[in-house]
């Protein structure tokens, strides 16, 4: 599947000791974090609509972030943040509709009316789906994981006409995308448990995916990705 993705420099991490940008100047700016998969689903959806030129990346580190994000930016202190038109917004799943709507691009939202409907569905169900997964970390992994990823697999049977949620690629594949990916690099190898076996159509959906340069530009790197999250959720078990 085509994308309006280009390759881009991604500038370095801003942290305490950085320089205070210039606020509020017009510029309209994405505050990130390279290894959040909050802020990631919103940076697919810039680089899907081809807005590397018009939506500036400004990442953070986010265990050294500068004192004047939380102060003069966003009061939350958290990412993803989008500065736009002399305001902040905030939250991933509204930010990649607003991102979507706000912004030239192909669009990430279906005609359909049963595919936007069952996309909402789909949007309500992602906290749902993390929480079992994280939990399933601390108790018996496979067995509690399991559902939330066989829904994954029954709702990719809902639409017949391509290999994503809702038939193309939509905001609902953005939204799951960076967990999906983080799950199976850590279920794999670390419970031996691979998340694509069994379950074809979330194979699928997953060798499609990561097509999309938009999406694979973003990716997280499996090593450094592993050992945060062992030393996350195993180090006290």
């Amino acid at each position: 599947m085509a994308s309006l993705a280009v390759k881009e420099h991604l500038p370095p991490p801003l942290n305490s000791s950085s320089q205070e940008i210039p606020l509020f100047d017009g510029t309209t700016r994405l505050y990130t974090c390279y290894t959040c998969p909050f802020a990631q689903r919103v940076w697919i959806t810039r680089n899907y609509k081809g807005l590397q030129d018009k939506i500036e990346l400004v990442p953070l580190n986010l265990q050294d972030r500068p004192a004047w994000y939380k102060e003069k930016v966003y009061s939350t202190n958290k990412v993803p943040a989008l500065e736009h038109n002399g305001k902040i917004i905030g939250e991933s799943l509204d930010l990649i509709k607003y991102v979507d709507s706000n912004f030239e691009g192909p669009s990430l939202v279906p005609d359909d009316p049963a595919k936007k409907k069952f996309g909402e569905e789909l949007l309500a169900y992602t906290d749902d789906f993390t929480r079992i997964v994280f939990t399933s970390f601390k108790g018996d992994t496979i067995k509690e994981a399991a559902p939330a990823f066989d829904h994954l697999e029954d709702a990719l049977h809902k639409f017949e006409d391509g290999p994503f949620f809702l038939g193309q690629f939509s905001l609902i594949d953005i939204a799951y995308i960076p967990f999906v990916e983080r799950f199976q690099i850590f279920l794999s190898k670390h419970f031996n448990y691979d998340i694509l076996a069994g379950r074809p159509k979330l194979a699928a959906w997953s060798e499609e995916t990561n097509k999309i340069e938009a999406y694979t530009q973003t990716k997280v790197d499996p090593e450094e990705l592993f050992e945060y999250y062992r030393k996350r959720f195993l180090a006290q078990q």
